[in-house]
């Protein structure tokens, strides 16, 4: 019997989406014949197609932008539109903001069942005027009456869904456990002296990196590490903290595994992977308090969430001097039995299937 034809669309295609897709495309490719439309961002790995199972159809879509460009917008919606007419697709699964709004209005959801994760909504972004977040908000507002289910990736982002349309449910995002496990075990910690809190990703406004460098000049005792790099990397100036670039996932796991304790100042996020994954490599987590953390960490059951810079501090002091065990192992707990893509690919295949029943 045919496998049913199931394409992403991804104009985000870097970070946590990009391993997000990944996982959740190798997981499903035994039970569908899976296309990606995507588009690359600089933090994309060059080598993005060996992530992959060899089974699944990588189409580049030339005119995907990340802002808002009428010329190559429009380029991009017509493109979409032949990729579809050309795959014939059974279901449709949009990601990101851009690909959500071209896609619901290039494609048909009465004919083609159709979803859209926002993997954090446009207009939650805090480094935007009120006039752009009110203008994404509008166009978020104007796309939900096409025929089409959002799918959060979090309670927290489904919450914010609904307000704009009943016809949302979510999925928690979850990581590759045995991936991780298999990598975990070929590497070995760096020595590293003294208590280390690092974080991971792309060095921009979303990642706060100015309360990073507040932090790290208040506890001149502690080593901060940011393993990634970004425009903003001239705001990470306190002399206890190292920025790594951009480095392989191997490398980006060693540094990783040999810290203390993760630490996430994001503005906003989805539900973030790199948080996930440092949950079930044991590592104290301390995030703010946005939606895609709050959803995940509660202060002193498995981790610390926190309003303020203070908070941070007091949390980084408390990792220091406690013993924080019974927190880390309830947040690998978590990860175990809830956000791992096991179970995430199980919710996403029996949505896909009831909407092709």
């Amino acid at each position: 019997m045919r496998k049913k034809k199931l394409l992403h669309i991804v104009e985000a295609m870097g970070g946590g989406v990009f391993t997000y897709i990944v996982e959740l495309s190798n997981q499903l490719v035994e039970k569908y014949d899976i296309y990606i439309a995507y588009a690359t961002r600089p933090q994309t790995p060059e080598n993005f197609r060996d992530y992959f199972d060899d089974r699944i159809k990588l189409i580049e879509v030339e005119n995907f932008s990340r802002s808002v460009n009428i010329l190559s917008d429009v380029k991009a919606f017509f493109e979409i539109k032949n990729i579809v007419k050309k795959i014939n697709p059974d279901v449709v699964h949009l990601h990101s903001s851009k690909a959500g709004a071209l896609g619901r209005w290039c494609i048909n959801g009465r004919k083609i069942p159709m979803f859209y994760t926002p993997h954090g909504f446009s207009f939650l972004m805090a480094d935007q005027n009120k006039l752009k977040l009110k203008i994404y908000k509008a166009i978020e507002k104007v796309c939900s009456f096409r025929k089409c289910t959002t799918i959060a990736c979090s309670k927290g982002e489904y919450n914010e869904a609904i307000k704009l349309n009943k016809r949302a449910t979510y999925v928690n995002n979850g990581i590759n456990k045995y991936e991780l496990d298999i990598t975990l075990r070929s590497i070995s910690k760096n020595e590293i002296k003294g208590f280390t809190v690092f974080t991971l990703g792309r060095i921009c406004y979303q990642k706060n990196p100015e309360l990073f460098n507040k932090i790290a000049q208040s506890l001149p005792d502690v080593k901060f590490l940011w393993i990634g790099d970004g425009e903003l990397r001239n705001k990470l100036t306190s002399p206890n903290i190292e920025v790594t670039g951009w480095v392989d996932r191997k490398t980006a796991l060693i540094y990783a595994f040999s810290a203390n304790a993760f630490m996430l100042t994001s503005l906003w996020e989805g539900l973030p992977i790199s948080l996930l994954e440092a949950m079930y490599m044991k590592k104290l987590c301390i995030v703010s308090n946005v939606i895609g953390n709050r959803d995940v960490i509660k202060t002193l059951c498995n981790g610390f969430c926190c309003d303020t810079e203070n908070d941070f501090i007091d949390a980084i002091n408390f990792a220091k001097d406690k013993d924080c065990n019974e927190l880390i192992s309830n947040a690998r707990n978590e990860v175990l039995s809830k956000y791992n893509t096991e179970v995430m690919a199980k919710k996403y295949n029996e949505i896909y299937q009831n909407a092709l029943e």
